[in-house]
């Protein structure tokens, strides 16, 4: 009996720094199942590093291609950061085995002296360790040439305050490094007379470009901020923690909004049938990670260790593990989350 064919989706990866690594986990499982297609990819930030990792290694060398690019790419931003990071564990920390930085001497001095200083006056030659590290991974030219799988690369202009989406035949490493531009660490990445800041501040990820250029109406979201955390956050760290996550979900909740709208206006027939396919039915799938990060702080994701990263990757994979099983089937059926519960706090919430 011949295989069902593999079910096309497009995947949806969020930004978070080192926790990017959960990200990694995640479509490493993905991919080693193998009963889906990647048909479009959309990235911010740490998202789109791993964007463009996997339609490198996707293009070059298939499934088993992609799940060595991803693997490499990480192993060479732990080695980068084990050389320049000026963030360090403490010993209590390394003895204890804790990873999150929260008692680390070089993380506080590090938050506080860029809050003083900004990367304009600490960093006025633009050193940035991602950039030969994408350098060393990624063929940008070859990556432009990639039919296997579209890229929609986003970042936040900073002049109009507006979204940019960079397409396939558009990427270059300039584009990556303006994706992932934390302000408070890198000066802002000109590309054509523009200057622009981390994509996830706009979109993370953006969902739109699939509504219009994507081959399926599936949507994976690949999630690295927890939507949820459980109690109030109580001290400073946490507090700011909890402030950073829901600033990089605004985007997403806002556009699953808009999604539950045209949904509204399919299901309870508000558009005349002459106008209907003009209108796509998007089906949203949600891989979440909120418990698994509910022990990690806010520092934690500028660790870069080869045992943390690979930790994190661990835990994605177990995440990938029990959405396939529970979730699989309905892959190219109907989305397989409540998407009004996931931006909905209310009480009228269903």
């Amino acid at each position: 009996m011949a295989e069902d064919p593999a079910k096309p989706v497009n995947l949806a990866l969020q930004g978070g720094g080192a926790h990017g690594a959960i990200a990694w986990g995640v479509l490493d499982r993905l991919l080693e199942d193998g009963r889906l297609e990647i048909d479009s990819i959309s990235g911010s930030s740490a998202g789109a590093v791993n964007a463009v990792a996997l339609a490198y290694g996707y293009h070059r060398g298939g499934r088993d291609g992609a799940r060595e690019t991803l693997g490499a790419l990480w192993r060479a931003i732990s080695d980068k950061g084990r050389v320049f990071s000026p963030v360090r564990r403490t010993p209590w920390e390394t003895a204890t085995g804790a990873y999150n930085l929260d008692n680390s001497l070089s993380y506080r001095l590090f938050d506080i002296f860029t809050r003083i200083f900004s990367p304009y006056q600490f960093n006025p030659f633009g050193f940035n360790p991602l950039k030969d590290v994408l350098a060393e991974t990624i063929d940008f030219e070859s990556l432009r040439e990639c039919r296997r799988a579209k890229l929609f690369l986003a970042a936040t202009n900073v002049r109009t305050g507006k979204i940019r989406i960079f397409r396939t035949e558009e990427i270059s490493l300039d584009v990556v490094l303006a994706s992932a531009c934390l302000p408070f660490l890198f000066k802002a990445v000109e590309i054509d007379g523009e200057h622009y800041w981390d994509g996830g501040y706009m979109g993370n990820p953006a969902l739109f470009p699939f509504f219009y250029e994507a081959g399926t109406s599936d949507i994976i979201i690949v999630h690295v901020n927890p939507l949820e955390r459980e109690g109030p956050p109580m001290t400073a760290p946490e507090i700011l923690n909890r402030i950073n996550e829901i600033s990089f979900n605004s985007s997403l909740l806002r556009e699953l909004r808009a999604i539950n709208f045209v949904h509204r206006l399919l299901d309870d027939g508000w558009i005349k049938d002459e106008y209907r396919d003009r209108l796509r039915d998007i089906r949203i799938h949600s891989v979440r990670c909120d418990r698994s990060v509910s022990d990690l702080s806010v520092a934690s994701k500028f660790n870069v260790e080869w045992a943390f990263l690979t930790e994190l990757k661990e835990r994605g994979r177990r995440i990938a593990e029990a959405w396939l099983e529970e979730n699989f089937d309905l892959v190219g059926a109907r989305s397989s989350v409540d998407i009004r519960a996931m931006f909905d706090g209310g009480p009228s919430a269903r």
